[in-house]
């Protein structure tokens, strides 16, 4: 099977030959160049990489592979990772300023879908059985007999109790790791406090839909400060 990106790539470098100072950032940032750069083109491109050759000050040639992570679905990714990874590398070089999200965009749809609707479901399963892994007593006030929560006591009689503990707490702590992984970006992004704290307490809550926004939305803004500088 060939590579989409490779059967184009004299296209794609005969693009990028007219964006020096692009292919220089890729350079120094994603190839850990430290030398002096006069200038840099592109060798070769693929789905899974880039090659670099830079043209030293001392007039040297050094060639740097650059591992596109990860690698690109199609042709149609090229552009958009290209400008993402030349708006990080900017940043990074302090060629441009990092992305502010001045509001907050909470992602209704994907939460309801992903995560909202499976926990009530959860919820139902683990709360409502006759005899549940949490509620054994068939005296407790949540424990009912009626033919609505059939399923639930079907599911409870055949998990064993700790499965169910086991469940929960891996979701909790996913939803941690993610909220601290929303924190470290909201702590560069975010343009004030309401939208930090929501991004981080939304993902504490609904886990991932409200971290891949986030991030779609921090890519969207870098995308749009490499296009007006361009």
């Amino acid at each position: 099977m060939t590579d989409p990106v490779a059967d184009k790539s004299g296209f794609l470098k005969m693009y990028m030959s007219g964006h020096p100072d692009t292919l220089v950032a890729y350079a120094k940032w994603y190839g850990k160049v430290k030398e002096p750069i006069t200038g840099a083109e592109m060798s070769a491109i693929d789905s899974k990489s880039m090659t670099l050759t830079c043209s030293l000050k001392d007039g040297n040639k050094k060639v740097v592979r650059v591992v596109l992570d990860p690698p690109l679905s199609g042709y149609d990714d090229v552009k958009p990772r290209l400008l993402e990874m030349k708006a990080l590398a900017q940043e990074g070089l302090g060629m441009i300023k990092l992305p502010i999200l001045s509001t907050l965009d909470f992602p209704t749809r994907a939460v309801l879908t992903t995560t909202f609707i499976p926990a009530v479901l959860i919820i139902y399963t683990c709360a409502f059985p006759y005899y549940s892994a949490w509620l054994p007593a068939p005296s407790s006030p949540f424990a009912s007999t009626a033919p609505l929560f059939a399923p639930a006591r079907f599911v409870a009689a055949h998990l064993p109790g700790p499965f169910l503990t086991f469940m929960w707490a891996g979701m909790m702590t996913t939803h941690v790791v993610e909220a601290l992984w929303v924190w470290s970006l909201a702590r560069k992004h975010a343009g004030n406090f309401t939208v930090g704290a929501g991004y981080v307490l939304g993902t504490l809550a609904f886990g991932v839909p409200v971290l891949q926004d986030l991030r779609r939305r921090i890519q969207a803004a870098r995308i749009e400060s490499v296009m007006k500088i361009q």
